[in-house]
């Protein structure tokens, strides 16, 4: 059976792969979930809005699961979806949960600097790390039993240029590296 890796092919030491199969027997429902996300669209159009989040916790043998996913939509008017949690596969046996959970993370770019948005709550500022690799942005943090990591493709290479950690929020202001350089 196929897989698919939704990591970097650079960052793939903890590649998580997802078996490539489908159980979906006719057409309506193949277009169920798609319906769904349009409904989500739609209700984000008729309210004005450019974001919207669906979450979600559920107790599992192997602990507790969190997941959830935002939609945003950017300047162009192209939604773009990103999920996080720590439900990282789901098996034979049922969904795998990682110790870490993937956080909501928000890039807004601009002329010459990135603007990068984590949400990491329950954490201190001095576990968090960050990591640039190329035009990929690996943040991890951890404490009072929570982990996060997450690895963000970047719209373009930058660097470091300040940081801040306030009400669990993580802010990075990135600078845009000239291209030959």
């Amino acid at each position: 059976m196929p897989k698919l890796s939704f990591r970097p092919a650079t960052l793939r030491k903890k590649s998580a792969h997802y078996a490539v199969k489908s159980d979906i027997k006719n057409s309506d429902e193949a277009l169920k979930g798609l319906s769904g996300f349009l409904d989500i669209l739609s209700d984000m159009e008729k309210k004005g809005e450019d974001k919207a989040e669906r979450t979600g916790e559920i107790n599992l043998p192997g602990g507790k699961a969190m997941y959830g996913f935002s939609v945003k939509i950017g300047g162009e008017g192209i939604p773009k979806m990103e999920h996080f949690g720590n439900i990282v596969r789901e098996t034979e046996k049922g969904p795998v949960i990682e110790k870490e959970r993937e956080p909501v993370v928000d890039v807004h770019e601009e002329e010459d600097r990135i603007e990068v948005l984590a949400e990491l709550p329950g954490v201190m500022e001095k576990t968090i790390t960050h990591e640039i690799k190329d035009d990929v942005l690996i943040l991890n943090a951890g404490g009072n039993g929570r982990k996060y990591c997450k690895e963000v493709v970047l719209p373009a290479k930058a660097s470091v240029l300040k940081t801040s950690y306030k009400n669990g929020i993580y802010r990075l202001i990135l600078i845009k590296e000239k291209a030959g350089t």
